[in-house]
């Protein structure tokens, strides 16, 4: 596999946890019978922040990967991100939406996203300067 059918293998993955992710606010939104916004509801909100903390972290990884294919990172690396900020993001959506509170669902799940990201951001500086 290459480093660019890596990264656009993630891209799939991750595209594919919007969908379900989106999927589940509507699926919330008919349940509780609320058209417009959260309904004061703490389930929409829950349901409505999962797939708001995806759509603020995702593109960010995503561009790195991108950035890291095109660089030729090595195949290994962009796995081990990419399958490691899936499970970050698996982990924080159930723990989030699961949950009240900072659930250890929540909790480990932003902590991986977070590494992942800067490890990611670390490794976009490396390939670009050498």
């Amino acid at each position: 596999m290459t480093p660019i059918a890596a990264t656009t293998l993630y891209i799939g993955l991750f595209g594919l946890l919007m969908m379900i992710l989106k999927l589940n606010v509507g699926r919330v939104r008919a349940s509780k019978k609320i058209n417009l916004g959260d309904g004061n509801d703490e389930a929409m909100q829950r349901a409505i922040r999962v797939q708001g903390n995806a759509v603020e972290d995702v593109p960010v990884l995503l561009f790195g990967l991108v950035g890291l294919g095109l660089l030729e990172a090595p195949v290994l690396l962009i796995h081990a991100l990419g399958t490691t900020f899936l499970i970050g993001r698996v982990l924080h959506a159930v723990g989030l939406g699961g949950m009240p509170g900072a659930g250890i669902g929540r909790t480990v799940g932003t902590l991986l996203s977070l590494i992942v990201i800067l490890i990611t951001a670390g490794a976009c500086v490396w390939y670009a300067v050498n």
